[in-house]
């Protein structure tokens, strides 16, 4: 079977995706009848813009593993990683060098489709403030000359509060903005990035969000590309982030997951629209 060299662009700095690839049910709704497994990631890369891997929460990948996943994607595609949990539910993450760095020189081997790297902190995790704080040292602005974006994904709502933000922003890494009731959910902007999961999809809609849904995150991802920030987000406090060109990453995730494809290719149409 042949796939086409066409393949969506970043529209304004804009990445739009789903999380992994795999999961049957799509193979009934996004990828084409007769399509062998191993081809999926090569068709999902060209019709997405990134995709978040889950798995390496749960494992790492060998660099040779990273590198062929990269040779079977589009330029300009990126992917997104979360970090290993081991590492953030160690009991001392100030000591968490060595995972940190094993896991950072194996994943390099994505090179130019290596994207943001997510550190996710469940609710359930006891973290200590001053410990978090010398494990955000700890993380390397760049690796083998390549820069590296940070995103933090804390889930525990007494841990997130406006001396979290300040400290976000000192290390000039990104938070997770997470539109979904089951998480901290603000849209304080912290780096040069911007980084959205999407997790209100819904089963009774072909497109996972409704049409005027799809245009509201539209227009927003445009805002925080252009450097304004959305009045009708909630945010932690009053400080704004200075005005200036983003890159925007925004993926849909979880709930309704069957739809998450037809709802990332429906806003990735809508983006040349709102420009």
């Amino acid at each position: 079977m042949e796939l086409f060299d066409e393949h969506p662009r970043p529209v304004n700095g804009i990445r739009v995706g789903i999380g992994g690839w795999t999961f049957a049910p799509w193979r009934d709704n996004f990828y084409p009848k007769g399509l062998v497994q191993r081809r999926e990631l090569e068709y999902a890369s060209r019709k997405l813009t990134a995709i978040e891997v889950n798995g390496t929460y749960y494992g790492t990948q060998k660099p040779s593993t990273y590198a062929k996943w990269a040779a079977e994607t589009p330029e300009g595609f990126v992917f997104s990683a979360k970090a290993p949990m081991r590492i953030m539910q160690s009991r001392k993450l100030e000591k968490t060098r060595p995972q940190i760095e094993d896991f950072l020189g194996g994943i390099i081997s994505l090179g130019d489709r290596l994207g943001p790297i997510v550190w996710q902190f469940d609710a359930n995790e006891n973290v200590q403030r001053d410990s978090f704080a010398e494990f955000l040292d700890l993380l390397p602005k760049q690796i083998e000359a390549r820069t590296l974006r940070h995103v933090l994904d804390v889930r525990d709502p007494e841990f997130v509060n406006a001396d979290y933000l300040e400290l976000v922003r000192k290390h000039g890494m990104a938070t997770v903005f997470t539109d979904s009731p089951d998480y901290p959910s603000f849209a304080n902007v912290t780096a040069d990035f911007v980084y959205a999961r999407l997790m209100r999809s819904r089963s009774n809609v072909t497109t996972g969000y409704g049409s005027k849904e799809l245009d509201g995150w539209a227009k927003r991802a445009h805002a925080w590309a252009s450097g304004a920030q959305p009045t009708d987000l909630p945010y932690l406090d009053a400080e704004r982030a200075p005005q200036r060109k983003r890159d925007v990453f925004v993926f849909f995730i979880s709930a309704a997951k069957e739809r998450n494809p037809a709802a990332a290719m429906a806003l990735i149409e809508r983006l040349p629209n709102f420009c």
